[in-house]
């Protein structure tokens, strides 16, 4: 006998994809601004369980210029820099810095899950400051790169390193990342909820009907627009725009089931360590990182939460209008 899920499943998984192409995402924009080509580029050298690796890293910008660079740092894990592209539209006033984790993008791809731990990752952006000498810098971390940003401001702040701390939709904490996620998932049309629960069982559901619900849940929380004709070109040029088995590793199937090494991270301790007067939370309206809770972190690290509407989690391509908006003032206010 065919268990209730697998039924309900099975039934769904004939009509669904059709029914969800039926709803394309609008069409991206890229910020007025945008540098597709860096300025400077170099391959850094970080530790690795083999001794060492290196990174890529592009700038845009003048690092000696009279402000403080900002380092963006990407989610995941398993993303890599491209999502920040809209970013580099601020290198008109201070130096860009994006840049590719081990195993993502143009970096290097030991392949090594011994390398893909926290602690490691923390210490790839000290090592990107080492090599360009960079005395003072503001940091952005989205999503996971939140995660790895949070982490970073503990640990340094008092330290006049960092000018200002933003932590963009981040994971703070999987249990309240996953209870989110049920939150929405739930609020999904009753078959797309229905499916996607099946889908965390292996073999529940066909791929194909997984897949389609698992993007529909994407439109409305992750990404919700078609990514622009040149950054999409940028990422398909890059060798490994996802890293998919890092992602699985650390994550896990989707973004609202965690099975991997993540599935006990819990950085709210971490929260009351920051320089509430010099650390933003900032979130998209329709986030999976859901206002509501992000601005719950903010408040415990007593900081300010801007929610950047006509956005989803992925902020810097769905609206980087409004989301530039709210990080220059920032940033030129805490450069001193």
């Amino acid at each position: 006998m065919m268990a209730r899920r697998t039924l309900l499943a099975g039934g769904l998984a004939s009509l669904l994809p059709a029914r969800l192409a039926a709803s394309p995402l609008r069409q991206g924009a890229t910020a007025p601004g945008i540098r597709l080509a860096p300025d400077r580029e170099a391959m850094v050298a970080v530790p690795a369980q083999s001794g060492q690796a290196r990174i890529y890293v592009r700038v845009n910008g003048a690092l000696k210029g009279g402000k403080p660079p900002v380092l963006f740092i990407h989610g995941g894990p398993g993303g890599s820099h491209w999502g920040w592209l809209n970013a580099t539209a601020l290198a008109d006033e201070r130096a860009v810095i994006l840049y590719d984790q081990l195993d993502c993008g143009r970096s290097d791809r030991p392949g090594d899950p011994a390398n893909w731990t926290v602690p490691r990752f923390l210490a790839e952006i000290e090592a990107i400051r080492a090599h360009f000498g960079i005395d003072r810098w503001h940091v952005v971390g989205g999503s996971w790169g939140g995660t790895l940003a949070l982490e970073y401001g503990a640990a340094q702040f008092p330290a006049p390193v960092l000018a200002s701390l933003v932590l963009q939709s981040p994971l703070v904490s999987t249990a309240a990342w996953l209870k989110d996620a049920a939150m929405l998932k739930a609020g999904m049309p009753a078959d797309v909820a229905r499916l996607l629960d099946a889908c965390d069982t292996p073999g529940a559901a066909p791929e194909t009907a997984c897949q389609a619900a698992t993007d529909a849940f994407y439109a409305a929380h992750v990404r919700q627009v078609m990514l622009p004709p040149a950054i999409a070109a940028y990422r398909d040029a890059l060798p490994a725009p996802f890293a998919a088995p890092l992602y699985n590793h650390m994550w896990g199937r989707a973004e609202f089931t965690c099975t991997g090494t993540l599935k006990d991270y819990d950085g709210r301790p971490l929260l009351a360590r920051l320089n509430g007067r010099r650390s933003l939370f900032v979130a998209g309206v329709a986030d999976e990182a859901r206002p509501a809770t992000v601005g719950g972190f903010a408040e415990q690290a007593g900081a300010p939460l801007a929610v950047i509407p006509g956005a989803a989690h992925s902020i810097m391509l769905d609206n980087p209008a409004a989301y530039l908006a709210v990080l220059r003032p920032w940033l030129n206010r805490l450069d001193a």
